[in-house]
């Protein structure tokens, strides 16, 4: 009896040694490459952009020389062409453009030579993730923008051809968010595609109608049902890191990122871009 018992146990054993074998495949080699792409519709009463604006919100590249860290140049590149393959109108990258810190050698301009490639007719913005400055903030600034890309800093630009503004808010973990010196140079009432690093910036933000994207979270890499994310930064709420959020009664889209930072895993939580369309309701109220 003792023995048919051991001989019970030890097939559980080998059954969960197999399951854990097989969920550590997945989550190492499967799914942090197995990018999505997410179409979203936004409604924007009074919209007073061009009807139907495609913007394409791709964040948390943290580029790569090497295979374990997943997003290598190559597939960097690759995910470029399928973004520029669906036309959109504009461009918002959140930041977290390198791994680490450029440890394996990449560089800024490694980085700026692959998102320079982007194509959008009204544009490609950017603002810088906590990465990227604590590689080299000045020199990634000047890296993208002579590779075409506007960085912005607790700026507001004009959308060109529109009478949308786009918002850049500067990264909180460096210490470079401002939402209120970006937000004065708003003209009262303007609607606006707002981009910032880390959601927790929107705590501070001055509402503006429109589109509000975040980034940093990864959605936590690893999404348990029932709970959340594994991780979330900086007391962010576990339950909050990915999709549409409530900020003080404002929503904000929270992109799980392309990449991967620290631990080289996703379970339950893909990579994604982000299209967005935007638009005014069929019956404004």
């Amino acid at each position: 009896m003792l023995l048919s018992a051991l001989r019970k146990l030890f097939r559980f054993l080998l059954f969960l040694l197999l399951v854990l074998a097989l969920l550590a495949a997945w989550g190492l080699l499967i799914e942090p490459r197995w990018v999505a792409r997410r179409d979203l519709p936004v409604v924007v009463p009074g919209w007073r952009g061009p009807p139907g604006l495609k913007v394409v919100v791709a964040s948390d590249w943290h580029i790569t020389h090497e295979f374990k860290h997943v997003m290598t140049i190559a597939r960097a590149n690759a995910i470029v062409d399928e973004i520029n393959a669906a036309k959109p109108d504009v461009v918002l990258l959140p930041g977290d453009f390198i791994y680490g810190r450029g440890e394996d050698g990449t560089t800024p301009e490694d980085v700026a030579a692959v998102l320079g490639r982007l194509r959008a007719p009204r544009g490609v913005y950017a603002v810088l993730g906590n990465h990227d400055w604590w590689t080299d903030g000045p020199r990634f600034n000047r890296a993208l923008t002579a590779a075409g890309v506007r960085v912005l800093l607790n700026e507001a630009v004009p959308l060109p051809g529109t009478d949308v503004w786009v918002v850049g808010i500067g990264d909180r973990t460096s210490m470079q968010s401002d939402p209120i010196r970006a937000a004065h140079q708003l003209p009262a009432g303007a609607q606006a595609l707002t981009l910032m690093h880390d959601p927790a910036s929107a705590l501070d933000m001055r509402p503006a109608p429109g589109l509000a994207v975040a980034a940093h979270t990864h959605g936590g890499q690893v999404w348990i049902p029932f709970h959340g994310s594994a991780v979330a930064p900086h007391g962010w709420p576990k339950n909050k890191t990915h999709g549409w959020v409530d900020v003080h009664g404002r929503p904000v889209y929270i992109t799980s990122g392309l990449g991967v930072s620290i631990y080289p895993v996703r379970i339950n939580m893909r990579p994604e871009w982000v299209m967005f369309t935007i638009g005014a309701p069929a019956h404004p109220s």
